[in-house]
């Protein structure tokens, strides 16, 4: 039996808000489907063949399944890939590849329990960098351009994110490990906070952009292309019956400022 998630009086349950959410998300591909992908994580290796446009055989860590997933082609070559895993429902795997460089950086992300988080967020992120396998199938193949890494890029930097016609965002990147968020439009209008951020550069003008909520359990991933402008991504996090929900999510962004901090003044 789900146990009721405790939230601030007034304060927006997921569900409340993630309706629609995924307007203006970008199509998923097909180009996928029937193309096996071999990608080498520090962990070992992760095998991937997509069956359809909603649907994926894996096999990971020593364990297998057939399970909802989804590729969205977020720029050239390059993919944003969710995978819900049944047999772990706390648990999924974001994952952005790009089948030119070879370059992976793979998120998975797990709804912890009140005991285990602490004062930290409920939902825990890892960051994994890997590579796509050679032909052989032994190792990692070749490897081009700049490796994912951490990121300081976003930091100053204000965005306005439009999800759909209710539900429109505004961020604020304000360091290397936070960044607050305002609803101008939609359920949570009038309402924001500042949580827990991490972003990573997956190539030029290309990021990952991971949060993680404290006053709800909750936490998303998206892909930022920033040559068109595009968001692209997913949350993972508890409804307020406490049942598990991974929902997709997708915006246009657009920039309204940057701000310049003076030498010595930078945010950590």
């Amino acid at each position: 039996m789900n146990t009721p998630i405790r939230r601030p009086a007034g304060w927006k349950n997921y569900e409340d808000f993630a309706a629609g959410i995924d307007t203006n998300r970008l199509p998923r591909s097909a180009a996928l489907v029937g193309q096996p992908l071999r990608i080498w994580l520090p962990d070992g290796e992760l095998q991937l063949a997509f069956t359809g446009l909603d649907q994926a055989l894996w096999r990971w860590r020593g364990e297998e399944g057939h399970d909802r997933a989804e590729a969205i082609e977020v720029a050239p070559d390059t993919f944003f890939i969710d995978l819900v895993l049944t047999h772990r429902p706390l648990e999924a795997l974001s994952l952005v590849l790009n089948r030119r460089s070879g370059r992976v950086l793979a998120v998975p992300a797990r709804v912890r329990s009140i005991e285990e988080a602490g004062a930290e967020p409920r939902v825990s992120q890892d960051f994994v960098v890997g590579a796509l396998g050679d032909r052989s199938g032994q190792g990692p193949g070749p490897v081009s351009g700049e490796a994912p890494a951490p990121s300081r890029d976003l930091i100053g930097l204000r965005t306005l994110q439009t999800y759909s016609p209710n539900h429109c965002y505004e961020h604020s990147y304000l360091s290397s490990t936070r960044y607050a968020w305002q609803c101008l439009r939609g359920e949570q209008r009038g309402h924001g906070d500042v949580d827990l951020s991490t972003v990573y550069r997956f190539a030029p003008q290309q990021y990952l952009f991971t949060f993680r909520e404290f006053r709800i359990p909750v936490a998303s991933t998206f892909f930022f292309n920033f040559a068109d402008m595009r968001s692209t991504g997913k949350f993972l996090g508890l409804t307020g019956d406490g049942a598990v929900a991974n929902r997709p999510a997708g915006a246009h962004m657009r920039e309204l400022s940057r701000s310049v901090y003076p030498d010595g003044l930078e945010p950590v």
